[in-house]
């Protein structure tokens, strides 16, 4: 049996490091360890070192590569090296599981024109338009009926721009607070904004009501104001700053985040990651643009090297940042080593189309936010309180298993198979990963051990 699959090792700012991908233990090995596993081609692993594993490593004492194998075999023994994997057994009994969560698509229109935008500069592709209360107050009905015995219930107001429709917002909040109880739930609310509208009014409204907020921000101001501009096209750095800075002040706790975007245009984003720091944000999450690859600002093959090298400066930056007792949490290397997620979790990731869906603002369900638009894709409708089952148990079945390129990854357990509205679109399917999205996971997932080893 071939050891591939079942480990991950690699060396980084001076760790050499080894994941066991089944059991999820890491271990830092010496340099004659490590290069002893590459001699481990079958299992199960004898109990004295083989003769041909000496002879390929004549440049160490034999009694030094022996007492090596001995360590690796205690590993092995205690099933965190080589384990095997036990999540396939469960792949072909993945069910449909109650709706826990919800984007609620409170406004199809927006006051920015940002040049990346998926969702077509706020209007996904259709008519301009806000969410009535009657569609967000079948949408939280929908929710409480079809998330069965589930008690938390997540609730992302989305747009578009949310704030544009944020008394509306208010009643869909008030609504649900008012009927929570007699169902045995408790919603947790989150809003996604561009800040322009913020003000005292809705700072303290937000902070009060919202149990997490996502602020849109690309770094620095040059970086923001390329792509994050208004319908007169100019740059909306300045609107937001402050304003940011007053609702975290205000907020005083850490259930928020910085959300940007890095494109080609950025390559440096390490740099952006620590204006958002310098201007007294230490929960930032500045992601990869997702779009066409003919786009001057779009992210190739070609950019993957330089991607690589910054975050590995970026991971390198946290360290001394956190040795430095200086408080910065990077999304992207946010990882759990002791714990992590469930085992449905590690199979089949975001849940969308069957714990997580999205509604428009005529009350249409699609599988997530990055479907919408997309007519073959449609769920059902709150306001008919239709959704389709069929399509539902879909996505319910997709899981690193069903997914020909997941199977045998080393990151399966961390990724999930990726974003499923990505794959269909970039890559046809959404049980074809999106390349790029993997390449960039993977060495993130690298980054995010090495950091743990590096402040152990």
């Amino acid at each position: 049996m071939a050891y591939e699959n079942l480990i991950h090792k690699y060396s980084l700012n001076g760790y050499n490091i080894v994941l066991d991908v089944c059991s999820g233990a890491v271990h830092i090995f010496d340099d004659i360890s490590y290069k002893l596993l590459d001699y481990i081609t079958t299992l199960p692993m004898s109990e004295e070192c083989p003769e041909d594993i000496v002879n390929n490593m004549k440049e160490y004492p034999k009694e030094n590569v022996e007492s090596a194998y001995k360590e690796v075999l205690s590993l092995y023994k205690q099933g965190s090296l080589f384990s095997e994997d036990t999540y396939g057994a469960f792949a072909d009994k993945m069910v449909m599981s109650p709706v826990k969560a919800m984007c609620l698509h409170i406004a199809h229109d927006c006051n920015l024109r940002c040049g990346y935008c998926f969702a077509a500069q706020g209007d996904f592709g259709g008519e301009r338009c806000l969410m009535p209360f009657e569609v967000g107050k079948k949408a939280i009905d929908f929710l409480i009926k079809n998330s069965y015995g589930r008690r938390n219930l997540e609730l992302d107001f989305f747009g578009g721009e949310p704030l544009m429709n944020f008394d509306v917002v208010k009643q869909i909040v008030e609504y649900a607070r008012s009927i929570e109880k007699q169902h045995n739930k408790n919603f947790r609310f989150t809003l996604t904004t561009n800040g322009l509208l913020l003000n005292d009014e809705n700072i303290d409204y937000i902070n009060r009501e919202m149990s997490n907020i996502v602020l849109s921000i690309d770094g620095r101001k040059s970086v923001n104001d390329r792509l994050r501009y208004r319908v007169n096209g100019s740059g909306c750095y300045d609107s937001i700053v402050d304003k940011y800075k007053k609702l975290v002040d205000r907020r005083g706790h850490d259930q928020y985040y910085v959300r940007g975007t890095f494109t080609k245009y950025n390559l440096d984003f390490a740099e952006d990651v620590l204006h958002l720091n310098e201007l007294g944000f230490d929960q930032i999450s500045v992601e990869p643009v997702v779009t066409d690859s003919t786009l001057d600002y779009a992210l190739t093959q070609a950019d993957i090297p330089q991607i690589y090298a910054e975050y590995e400066r970026l991971a390198k930056i946290i360290i001394e940042k956190k040795k430095n007792n200086e408080s910065i949490n990077f999304f992207h290397f946010k990882i759990d080593l002791d714990q992590g997620p469930c085992a449905i979790k590690r199979l089949r990731g975001c849940g969308a189309g069957n714990e997580y869906v999205a509604v428009t603002p005529n009350g249409d369900i699609y599988p997530c936010h990055q479907f919408v638009g997309m007519d073959e894709w449609k769920m059902g409708s709150v306001m008919t309180d239709e959704l389709n089952l069929t399509m539902k148990s879909k996505f319910a079945a997709s899981n690193v298993y069903t997914k020909e390129k997941c199977r045998n990854c080393w990151a399966r357990f961390y990724c999930s198979g990726g974003c499923n509205a990505n794959n269909l679109q970039y890559a046809g399917d959404i049980l074809e990963p999106y390349e790029i999205a993997c390449d960039l996971e993977k060495k993130r997932i690298e980054c995010s051990i090495m950091i743990k080893a590096a402040l152990a």
